[in-house]
C-alpha cells in the first residue's frame, strides 16, 4: 500500500510570527511539485478537527512557532514520541494546546501517523495583531522546507521544483504577498488597541 504524507502548518497567520507555519505549506506548494500521496494543509487553529487528515496519514511533517527560549529566527527539529511534548511545553497560543490534543486522540484511536517530524521555528514578535513575519522568521520558511524535503527524500519521497495543489493552504486573498502589502501603516491604523481607551499623555 501507497504511505500517504501530511505536510501540515499551524499557527494563526494574524499574529506575527504566529504564522510561520501557515506561510511554509503555502511556500511550498507555490515553489515544489509533490507526487499526489502528499497532502498540503494549512491547520491554522483548527484542532481535533484535523483528526480526519491525520487519520489518513502515515507520515506527519508539522511546521509551527514554537518557543523554544532560544534566539528569534532559531529552527529545532524533533521527531517521534517527542512532538506531543514540546509543543505543550511552552504555549504560545490555544492552536498548540489544541493541537497536542489532536495527537493525544489520534494515539488513542489508534491510527496516529507513524512518522511524526515538527519543524519549529524561534518567533521573535507574536502581540502584533495584523503583523506580518518578521524579516528572521521569514528568513527561514525557504530553511524548513529544505528540511522537509530532507525527511521527504528519506522516505523515498521525491520532491521537484513546481507547484503543487494549494487547495488546502491560504486562499490567494490572504497570501503572504497580499497580506503583508494590504496591511495599513500605523499613521493610519491602531494596531494595539482602540485610541479613544488610552490614558491621555501628561
Amino acid at each position: 500500500m501507497t504511505e500517504r504524507t501530511l505536510i501540515l502548518g499551524i499557527g494563526n497567520v494574524l499574529w506575527a510570527d504566529e504564522g510561520f507555519g501557515v506561510r511554509c505549506v503555502e511556500r511550498m506548494a507555490s515553489a515544489w511539485s509533490l507526487p499526489d500521496t502528499i497532502t498540503l494543509l494549512d491547520g491554522g487553529t483548527q484542532g481535533l478537527y484535523l483528526l480526519p487528515f491525520l487519520e489518513e496519514a502515515d507520515n506527519l511533517i508539522v511546521f509551527d512557532a514554537v518557543d523554544y527560549d532560544l534566539h528569534a529566527g532559531t529552527m529545532k527539529i524533533v521527531e517521534g514520541d517527542e512532538v506531543p511534548a514540546f509543543l505543550g511545553a511552552k504555549k504560545m497560543s490555544l492552536h498548540q494546546t489544541g493541537f497536542q490534543e489532536v495527537i493525544a486522540t489520534a494515539n488513542l484511536m489508534g491510527y496516529c501517523p507513524a512518522r511524526l517530524v515538527l519543524i519549529g521555528c524561534q518567533p521573535a514578535e507574536l502581540e502584533d495583531y495584523g503583523g506580518g513575519l518578521r524579516d528572521v522568521v521569514a528568513a527561514q520558511i525557504d530553511p524548513a522546507i529544505d528540511i522537509a524535503l530532507g525527511k521527504l527524500s528519506e522516505w523515498g519521497i521525491i520532491a521537484s521544483p513546481g507547484r503543487s495543489d494549494d487547495g488546502l493552504v491560504p486562499d490567494r486573498a490572504i497570501s503572504r504577498e497580499a497580506y503583508e502589502a494590504g496591511r495599513p501603516s500605523e499613521d493610519s491604523a491602531c494596531r494595539t488597541g482602540d485610541a479613544r481607551f488610552f490614558p491621555a499623555e501628561a
